[in-house]
């Protein structure tokens, strides 16, 4: 089929679906393959169950005389074509986030404070890959919305330039660069070139801009490294300090306190405006994502209150940087996913809350090839030096680096080969009094302990 016939029915049934299962009356449905299905096979049950047409590219799936299959060579392309197509549709700002860590809570910071002033569209959870990017692009109303935030994320090269060809950002964010996906990035320097992705188009494409922390050594080196002038104005700054010798940043701010919600204080260049912002989010780490929003607020012309406020009220969920009271425990759940670099801030963070007893319950750190013994001691060491008395490691990768390591007296430590047998622990043993922090890869699924705690 060609495209921009596709694009025709698109605009007559804008809803799209890869689900089978939901498929709303009058949808799209695009058939889309995975390792283990293809979904050539459940075209005609979506169909069935009120789509309006099912995009597919098995022809051999499709009835003789039924105008409702539409034939592809290739259906996750052709989503990712029609995304695209339709983007460009839009005229008003599309802002693109990745990054190591932070970039989803950046993006639900950055969509509650534009929110105050424009219909904004912003990517729901992390449908950040190479089909969640086109499926938001498509929920994009011209006409409706006024601003579009799309989260990109990557585990391997060339995956954010490749989404960016879908985006066509007019701004760009990076939230910072770390230590995760070694395994598919190879080093950190993989990581630094493929996340750098987003400014080699920045860079390329005029009249674009770029949101950077200007406290970001390896952002700043970034940016340089692709002749971008930080002093032009396609660089738009934020930072820790009320000066930076690199790139005029427009706002800046520091933490006030963090016990444990962090407060933020914060003014614009010239100092005119001061705001004190008391948030619902854990751990000083988050000060980047915070100011990260406050910059793209300032920049789209939200009031200084008005930023304040959205920040104020936003409540994290989904397992990111989460303060809980339970009938016997408090807890930091921060188990939504884990790598080197965040299980270093977070327990750093942790170790700056006062508590009589503290216990964490860490689950492995994935995709870290070679470097998954050095990190995983190394997170070790970094429980062993602080002050927490109990703490559970969950996984293979942990149960090795534990029986390498010498165990201190200070600490009571065990190992759980998964998170069922944590469950079963905490069914007849739970812990009472203590202050918990919970951090693991997602497929860890520590998600499942906090209403056990």
């Amino acid at each position: 089929m060609e495209k921009g016939l596709l694009y025709k029915i698109y605009k007559v049934h804008p809803e799209v679906t890869t689900d089978s299962r939901h498929c709303p009356e009058g949808s799209l449905f695009f058939a889309l393959k995975g390792d283990s299905f293809d979904g050539n096979r459940f075209a005609a049950k979506a169909l069935e169950a009120g789509a309006a047409a099912a995009v597919v590219d098995d022809p051999s799936v499709i009835p003789a005389g039924d105008d409702r299959y539409l034939l592809v060579d290739d259906v996750l392309t052709a989503l990712q074509q029609l995304a695209a197509h339709h983007r460009q549709q839009f005229k008003g700002p599309v802002l693109q986030i990745t990054g190591t860590n932070g970039k989803t809570t950046t993006k639900e910071l950055i969509a509650k404070v534009l929110g105050t002033q424009f219909n904004v569209l912003y990517t729901q959870g992390n449908l950040n890959n190479h089909i969640g990017v086109p499926l938001t692009l498509l929920r994009l109303r011209p006409g409706t919305h006024d601003i579009a935030v799309i989260e990109t994320g990557a585990n391997h090269p060339g995956e954010i330039a490749f989404l960016t060809k879908i985006v066509q950002p007019d701004y760009g964010l990076i939230t910072n660069v770390g230590r995760a996906h070694l395994e598919g990035f190879g080093s950190f320097e993989g990581v630094k070139n493929t996340k750098g992705e987003l400014y080699d188009y920045l860079s390329r494409k005029r009249k674009a801009h770029l949101f950077i922390n200007t406290c970001d050594k390896d952002l700043m080196e970034m940016m340089e490294q692709r002749d971008i002038d930080g002093q032009s104005d396609k660089c738009i700054g934020y930072t820790h300090t009320k000066n930076s010798s690199q790139t005029t940043a427009i706002v800046h701010g520091h933490v006030t306190d963090c016990t444990p919600f962090v407060h933020v204080q914060w003014q614009n260049h010239a100092g005119t405006v001061c705001e004190d912002v008391a948030t619902h989010l854990i751990g000083d780490y988050n000060l980047d994502n915070i100011m990260a929003a406050i910059c793209v607020g300032t920049h789209f012309g939200i009031p200084s209150h008005d930023i304040s406020k959205a920040l104020a009220e936003y409540q994290p969920s989904l397992g990111r940087s989460e303060y809980r009271e339970t009938a016997t425990n408090e807890l930091i759940i921060d188990a939504y996913n884990a790598n080197y670099t965040s299980m270093l801030v977070a327990l750093e963070n942790f170790r700056h809350i006062t508590h009589p007893q503290k216990m964490v319950i860490l689950g492995d750190m994935k995709e870290l090839g070679t470097a998954s013994e050095e990190a995983h001691m190394r997170v070790i060491s970094e429980v062993i030096g602080s002050d927490v008395r109990t703490a559970w490691f969950v996984g293979s990768a942990f149960k090795d680096a534990v029986s390498k390591m010498p165990h201190p007296e200070h600490v009571q430590w065990e190992t759980y080969p998964d998170v069922e047998a944590v469950k079963e622990v905490l069914a007849t043993n739970p812990p009472h009094g203590s202050l918990i922090l919970i951090k693991g890869s997602n497929s860890t699924r520590l998600h499942q302990l906090p209403d056990l705690l």
